[in-house]
């Protein structure tokens, strides 16, 4: 495994993260690991965990703001980079650690650009996890060992950009497009008026930079793992 080396870090565990911590993985045993290092490296006053992104949305909303989330990607009811998007939507000053067994630079790539404050491969040594919580505490962001810097910025990093600029009403109201839903029955749903229903489509295509609903459907798409993965030819 790859060895890791620290920027002159104390050897106590980090005594700026102080509040809770949530970690999202459906893997109870990878969980279970994770609070383990987490106690190991950071005085958080509570580790929590859940094991799909709506429950972890609850937690969100009961409770302030953790210190920091551990993400993976991977969740039963979301499917590529949507759940990021939709924590730091939640939790917009909160930082985000990924920690994922697909690494591919495009992912990578598209996190970061999503919100996230860093991406640890899973079962990286205890020293990568500390590393990352130092560094974010320090502003900056983590990436692993490996990771190649782009000169140039993708198609689907813009796409994730553009995903990530929505507001909470618009990605709610493009769930529902998603959904095969008309403006009447988005207005019903979340007990608007329908004309407040047409602005919001319209924001969210300027924000899209699309000219009709089934394209920002295409664009939502673009969150998923069939999109952010690299093809495997």
């Amino acid at each position: 495994m790859t060895s890791f080396q620290t920027d002159s870090a104390p050897s106590n565990s980090s005594q700026a993260m102080q509040g809770w911590a949530l970690v999202v993985d459906d893997h109870p045993l990878f969980c279970d690991a994770l609070e383990l290092t987490l106690r190991s490296i950071a005085d958080f006053s509570a580790i929590r965990t859940a094991d799909c992104l709506e429950d972890a949305l609850k937690q969100l909303e009961e409770d302030n703001a953790p210190s920091i989330i551990l993400l993976d990607l991977n969740l039963p009811d979301v499917s590529g980079l949507d759940g990021l998007i939709r924590l730091k939507r939640q939790a917009a000053q909160t930082p985000v650690i990924i920690v994922s067994s697909m690494t591919d630079n495009s992912i990578i790539s598209g996190a970061i650009v999503a919100g996230a404050s860093g991406f640890v491969p899973k079962h990286s040594p205890r020293a990568v996890f500390k590393e990352a919580i130092e560094r974010i505490e320090r502003g900056e962001i983590f990436k692993p060992a490996g990771y190649v810097e782009s000169s140039t910025t993708s198609e689907r990093d813009e796409t994730m950009s553009r995903l990530s600029s929505l507001t909470n009403q618009q990605a709610r109201i493009l769930d529902l497009i998603c959904e095969g839903k008309l403006n009447k029955q988005i207005a019903f749903d979340l007990t608007i008026a329908e004309t407040t229903v047409k602005a919001h489509v319209t924001a969210i295509m300027r924000k899209l930079g699309v000219q009709s609903r089934t394209q920002a459907v295409l664009v939502a798409q673009d969150a998923r793992f069939s999109k952010v993965l690299p093809s495997s030819e």
